[in-house]
């Protein structure tokens, strides 16, 4: 059993409880306050620097009303704490940890029954490493987010454990590392909203009903991650939105109703670049809508997806650049052995037009009447196909691609504990 749970175990039955307010303003400044094992009442204003360890010991309980614990200055850390009872108003972010000055520490916490869990406001150079983190049981959209960012720069969120929150948010704010995290089963993984240059790595984000959405937000860095098992109607494991100069690479993006939706970047010099990713068994690997062109596609791995690449129309597809990716049905040959197919890759639209212009028509997609129009498309077209896309230079040699993070044995962490 995790230490944080069993101190949990431990302050229920504790018969008293009071509040940690008296013991926080009694602590000299810099000091280190190591309370008592047991059960502590909030809420709790935080506004020297200092350092509260609870030794996987001291619960704080906000008893649903506010904010548990709320940091207003600089150098202050929060470690080895359960944090629980929030309250339950989204327009206050009550949350189990705010954060609003600079240089905060947020590590080894088990936080639960919190609407919010760790919220940063305007708030720079903070770490929340190696919690575990669940918000309250509502469905996906009634919760709140797992850890917030709003404003503030070079914020590191590190290898937390989030289940069951809403989304982890960064809005406003530029220039953060999210890394080694895993989250689960929430509404969107992750989503970046007016947020330039934040670095999104390592991360294992599986069943949400989105995985990643990048919106409005130039330069953001998409790598090393493993999005898995967004499979809801709209399920998405990776969505781009009027978003330029990404770079998405070493991703596995597997089991997803679609594993990338995009449209084209805001300007035609500012290209998303898609590179040595895994698209696999998701219904549509790469669905691109809206105008045409903008992305460059090079060295990825498509196999097993119902439709390798799809889009709001053939041009949209086509209009990309593709070049060296490996698709797994490919029907072309390697005569002279140099691993790169004698013929180009292309796919063509037959029957698969149906759906993708009238999108209801997609709950018959494989259905044996669909399976007998395109194929009798294919053996004697009736109507004109469209060329979707053209890879000039197919990879035929076996590709290693996607992350080489091994999420077996996860526990969360901080950098120091590597």
């Amino acid at each position: 059993m995790h230490a944080g749970w069993a101190a949990l175990l431990l302050t229920l039955a504790e018969p008293r409880a009071a509040p940690l307010q008296p013991l926080i303003d009694a602590a000299p400044e810099g000091s280190t306050l190591t309370p008592p094992p047991g059960r502590y009442l909030g809420p709790v204003i935080i506004d020297k620097a200092l350092t509260v360890d609870g030794r996987d010991a001291v619960t704080i309980d906000g008893l649903g009303q506010g904010t548990v614990v709320t940091i207003r200055a600089a150098d202050v850390t929060l470690k080895r704490l359960h944090l629980t009872g929030s309250g339950r108003r989204n327009d206050e972010l009550d949350s189990a940890v705010a954060v609003e000055a600079d240089r905060a520490t947020v590590a080894h916490d088990v936080i639960d029954d919190a609407l919010f869990g760790v919220a940063l406001k305007d708030s720079s150079d903070t770490l929340v490493c190696g919690n575990r983190i669940r918000s309250i049981e509502e469905e996906p959209s009634l919760r709140g987010d797992g850890v917030r960012i709003w404003l503030g720069t070079r914020n590191r969120v590190f290898g937390n454990d989030l289940l069951e929150v809403r989304d982890v948010t960064l809005a406003n704010t530029h220039d953060n590392r999210v890394e080694n995290n895993r989250i689960r089963r929430g509404r969107y993984g992750m989503q970046l909203v007016f947020s330039p240059r934040n670095v999104i790595a390592g991360n294992l984000l599986d069943e949400n009903l989105t995985g990643i959405a990048v919106l409005y937000s130039e330069g953001v860095q998409v790598r090393g991650n493993r999005v898995t098992s967004s499979t809801g109607f709209a399920g998405t494991c990776l969505a781009f939105k009027e978003s330029s100069q990404a770079m998405v690479e070493d991703n596995a993006i597997v089991h997803c109703a679609t594993g990338a939706k995009t449209n084209s970047p805001t300007t035609e010099l500012s290209a998303i670049t898609f590179r040595r990713n895994l698209f696999a068994h998701n219904v549509a690997g790469i669905d691109f809508y809206g105008e045409n062109g903008g992305h460059l596609l090079e060295g990825n791995r498509f196999e097993h997806n119902l439709s390798q690449v799809t889009g709001s129309a053939a041009m949209s597809a086509r209009g990309q650049s593709w070049r060296g990716n490996s698709w797994d049905d490919y029907q072309g040959f390697d005569r002279d052995g140099d691993g790169v197919g004698d013929t180009p890759y292309e796919i063509w639209s037959f029957a698969d037009r149906i759906w993708q212009e009238e999108p209801k028509s997609t709950f018959f997609r494989n259905s044996p009447l669909m399976e007998l129009i395109d194929f009798l498309e294919r053996l004697a077209p009736f109507a004109r196909p469209e060329l979707v896309l053209r890879d000039a230079a197919p990879v035929v040699r076996p590709m290693t691609v996607g992350p080489a993070h091994d999420w077996s044995h996860f526990e969360p962490s901080c950098p120091e504990d590597r």
